[in-house]
């Protein structure tokens, strides 16, 4: 059954953000980077019979236009961009599950704007900084960039992809997906050229974690220990001295299975 939406924006420096609302219940913020409200979609829906479920689209993507998309953007703003979703709904505070890119933009939440959040459930942050080999990483990063920049978006996927740890067919092109749309370009464009660099590099402040009131869970799928985020992740586990959580599937797995992925979420969120 597919539950009613309501649709909301506001307005943040530099940017005006999108963001949907469905179901009752507490206040559940469910956010990535850079996927935004329509990849979350089925998982809202599976978590809206006991949540009021909130997403956005980040800025820079889909329904959430930048004043100059030239500008750069790095995970403090947003972090700020999601306090500023808070204070529009009037919420003092809310549980937020964050995938991906949108984890570390949870994990900087929680740093920035002390109570705002009362459970962070971050599922695997690709936070390359803590890794023992991150020059090597930040290299592989920068080898993605150059291909993006040489061969376009097609081979720069592919090689994202292959250095993340998924099984991939050789070679860039054509085995990568087709050449997007003029609006796809943009936002792919967006996610090597802005994004990519400052989430990669984000490096989390344990100690403030660690004293923070929200209480922070680390998700990992049972499925993704080849991948560089399962790496990423146990290293965060290790420093702030917490147990992963595993969670169906792999690094997607809130679209492969929403409803048993939302049925850990719930557990994780206690």
């Amino acid at each position: 059954m597919t539950l009613p939406i309501s649709t909301r924006s506001v307005s943040v420096p530099g940017a005006r953000l999108h963001y949907e609302i469905r179901g009752a219940g507490p206040l559940l913020l469910v956010i990535g980077s850079p996927m935004a409200s329509a990849e979350f979609a089925p998982l809202a829906d599976a978590l809206a019979g006991d949540h009021t479920v909130v997403t956005y689209d980040p800025r820079g993507y889909a329904n959430s236009e930048v004043d100059d998309p030239d500008a750069p953007s790095g995970v403090e703003q947003r972090a700020d961009d999601v306090n500023a979703i808070l204070d529009d709904l009037g919420a003092q505070s809310a549980d937020l599950f964050g995938s991906s890119g949108g984890a570390v933009t949870g994990l900087a939440l929680v740093e920035r704007h002390p109570g705002r959040v009362r459970t962070l459930v971050a599922h695997e942050p690709p936070l390359l900084e803590l890794l023992p080999d991150a020059a090597e990483q930040r290299a592989n990063t920068e080898a993605i960039l150059d291909t993006f920049h040489r061969d376009g978006f097609g081979a720069a996927w592919m090689h994202f992809m292959r250095n993340a740890g998924f099984d991939m067919p050789p070679g860039d092109a054509p085995s990568g997906p087709p050449e997007p749309s003029e609006d796809e370009m943009r936002q792919a464009a967006r996610f090597f050229e802005i994004d990519l660099l400052p989430t990669t590099r984000y490096v989390p402040d344990i100690d403030a974690l660690k004293n923070s009131t929200t209480r922070v869970v680390v998700g990992i799928g049972v499925d993704s220990g080849q991948l560089l985020t399962h790496r990423t992740s146990v290293a965060l586990c290790e420093l702030l001295g917490v147990a992963p959580m595993e969670f169906p599937g792999d690094h997607g797995g809130f679209m492969g299975a929403p409803k048993e992925f939302a049925e850990t979420l719930r557990s994780a969120l206690g």
